[in-house]
């Protein structure tokens, strides 16, 4: 996870008077034209968390073969930055209406942070995440500053103290590290987290030849390249596949939070979250052609916001939904019909946030091609971020 950055931007007024804009020069082109350019419909948008009392961050959403729907995110928390994240499930057995009781599904010494899920082809759920000792410069500093004015209530000084030292320095140290869980009874008992090569927020996905990739970065490592692991064992072990290239000019330090989907026609399209000066803040796109065993340079597809979670919609389309973390503060979406070659406008499913500290969406489709979108938000009237959803559609 890499923390949030709060640009300025253009208000949720003039982004719609700008996607109005958009609206009248499609009505004033040609009529197959217009008919083709998607919208996004909402049909609703609540908050779904059921302990108000914790911070919520960085969710994933999957869709299981049954119809069930699971979720994991870091909960548990008292912030943003905090040494109490854990791995938490949720699920539904009805389309989001309602959610079952969170359960701790892993609660390391460190903080779990971004919690990533998917069901494979033969009804393992796999659910990601990865430790950080990033709360531990707020601790120092937090110490240094006891006694003085705008220091610390001691409660929560001791607390942060008691959970940093569960482990002593060195056990810290090896405590850090990118994760996966498995689970073969549909989540009711999981494994012992075991190491996998790279973390990304929404965890790995799988091929049409039952492989598994997992896209994403070495986050604890001198390199710390971007590239892809292989699973051919259901998830249960993994192998360094590729690297991503880096694009000239670029640093791979910049690259962050990738996920990858299988296009069609042999091709697998990955995208990845920049912070190099070129494009900074947009969303880049590499693809393969060779089932992941070699990728193009990371190029623009001129969209601004990040990070993006990637599905092949039942109509054989691609979707994309990424946070917008300037003004309108939300989620958007963009729709490809020719395998991620190129990106529709923006579809806007939510605006109406008051900060950056929210996003991280991920997105399910149900039979009836209506989609469920998750995501975290720090909201202005709760102290803690939660867990939202919006139901919409794609129409043209």
């Amino acid at each position: 996870m890499v923390p949030p950055q709060f640009p300025q931007g253009n208000s949720r007024r003039h982004f719609l008077q700008g996607a109005g804009l958009a609206t009248a020069a499609a009505v004033l082109g040609t009529r197959s034209r217009a008919e083709s350019t998607p919208r996004a419909v909402v049909e609703e948008v609540r908050t779904i968390s059921l302990q108000p009392q914790y911070y919520h961050g960085w969710p994933t959403v999957t869709r299981r073969r049954n119809g069930d729907l699971v979720l994991v995110v870091s909960g548990g928390r008292e912030g943003h930055i905090c040494p109490f994240g854990r791995v938490e499930m949720m699920v539904s057995h009805d389309q989001g209406a309602t959610w079952n009781w969170p359960q701790t599904i892993l609660d390391s010494p460190s903080d779990d942070r971004d919690a990533g899920v998917l069901e494979t082809a033969r009804g393992t759920l796999l659910a990601t995440t990865f430790t950080s000792l990033a709360y531990e410069r707020s601790l120092l500093d937090a110490e240094k500053k006891k006694g003085q004015p705008g220091a610390w209530p001691e409660e929560r000084l001791q607390r942060w103290q008691a959970a940093y030292t569960r482990l002593n320095a060195e056990e810290r140290k090896a405590n850090l590290g990118e994760w996966m869980v498995r689970s073969t009874d549909g989540g009711i008992t999981w494994s012992a987290r075991y190491p996998t090569l790279v973390n990304s927020p929404h965890g790995p996905t799988q091929l049409a030849d039952g492989r598994l990739l997992y896209v994403g970065k070495q986050l604890w490592t001198t390199e710390q390249k971007a590239g892809v692991g292989e699973s051919t064992d259901d998830g249960a072990t993994w192998k360094w596949l590729a690297d991503i290239p880096v694009r000239a000019g670029d640093s791979v330090t910049q690259y962050h939070e990738l996920h990858a989907v299988e296009a069609g026609g042999g091709r697998v399209i990955a995208q990845i979250r920049n912070h190099n000066k070129t494009n900074s803040g947009e969303t880049l796109q590499t693809e393969s052609t060779d089932g992941g065993k070699s990728w193009t340079e990371p190029h623009s597809i001129g969209v601004w916001g990040l990070p993006s979670f990637l599905n092949r919609l039942r109509d054989g389309r691609l979707l994309m939904t990424y946070g917008h973390r300037r003004a309108p503060f939300g989620n958007q979406a963009r729709v490809s019909t020719d395998a991620g070659r190129t990106w529709s406008e923006p579809l806007l499913i939510y605006g109406d946030g008051t900060s950056g500290d929210l996003g991280y969406p991920s997105t399910v489709e149900f039979d009836d091609s209506s989609l469920l979108t998750v995501w975290y938000e720090h909201m202005k009237d709760t102290p803690y971020a939660v867990l939202r959803q919006a139901r919409w559609k794609i129409t043209t």
